[in-house]
């Protein structure tokens, strides 16, 4: 575990010096407060405080930003060395691939919780102090928070698939691309035209919802919706909240990590410096 962490310092110093954590929490900062202001007219309608529409603008603000700024952290983590040369010089030392591999993930994961923690907190507490904000608001602010970072998670450990397995980092950028215009837009427009053409039938009904949770991004969406009465009333999205078991959301979210890193790191095995 020393080496693991020794590794996580050393990648911590290069985003601080690269410049990279002040960057991520200067984006999350500036679009949670545009869309905390930019959200708080329907306040009034929906009889809910104005911190509850602030966590439902930003948990859409979070399905396209938290993967993106992980893919952009995390898709040159291997080919970015090998094409510095500096690959060879770090499986040289002590620790094991996985082991370096998780040293990588912590801080880089580590780098995206600074960033969310800061951006949607201050958000959170713009929107308390201007319009107010109940437990029920202040929970559901934190679970956006913490969901937003398995989130981050998720394509984290993807972003090192795509490195692992493209052949530079050129590559690995336009994978990445891909992946997140996949996951966060297509997937979506894919799902939303078979339920056009089903018609409310059996699809609408009893598949297309796990098929929504299957992907990561809809899982996130579908947790904080269904966590919090009002999210769910101001998102437009009750009944896509209260069509699956509480636990299958939760579920599917807290796999992904673990299957991205398991195939990041049985592709990072195959790479020879």
């Amino acid at each position: 575990m020393t080496r693991v962490l020794a590794l996580a310092s050393c990648e911590m110093k290069i985003l601080r010096r690269n410049r990279w954590l002040v960057v991520a929490t200067l984006i999350m900062v500036l679009f949670a407060l545009a869309l905390t202001f930019a959200g708080s007219a329907p306040t009034g309608t929906l009889g809910v405080d104005m911190l509850t529409i602030s966590v439902a603008s930003m948990t859409t603000l979070s399905v396209y930003l938290a993967p993106l700024l992980a893919l952009m952290i995390s898709f040159d983590a291997i080919t970015g060395d090998a094409d510095r040369g500096s690959l060879a010089l770090l499986l040289s030392y002590p620790a094991g691939r996985g082991e370096v591999l998780l040293g990588k993930f912590i801080a880089h994961l580590g780098a995206l919780a600074i960033a969310m923690v800061i951006g949607f907190g201050t958000a959170g507490a713009v929107a308390a102090w201007f319009g107010g904000a109940g437990a029920e608001s202040l929970m559901a602010l934190a679970r956006l928070i913490a969901t937003s970072i398995i989130l981050g998670a998720v394509f984290v450990s993807l972003g090192y698939l795509v490195s692992a397995l493209a052949s530079s980092s050129t590559a690995a950028a336009g994978l990445s691309a891909g992946l997140w215009l996949i996951f966060v837009v297509l997937y979506d427009l894919g799902l939303l035209g078979a339920v056009v053409m089903d018609e409310g039938g059996a699809f609408t009904q009893s598949i297309f919802p796990w098929l929504m949770v299957a992907n990561p991004a809809d899982a996130f969406r579908v947790w904080n919706i269904a966590g919090s009465e009002g999210i769910a009333l101001s998102s437009g999205m009750t009944g896509a909240a209260q069509a699956l078991p509480v636990w299958a959301a939760p579920t599917s979210l807290l796999l992904w990590p673990l299957l991205g890193f398991g195939l990041a790191r049985l592709a990072f095995r195959r790479i020879e410096p």
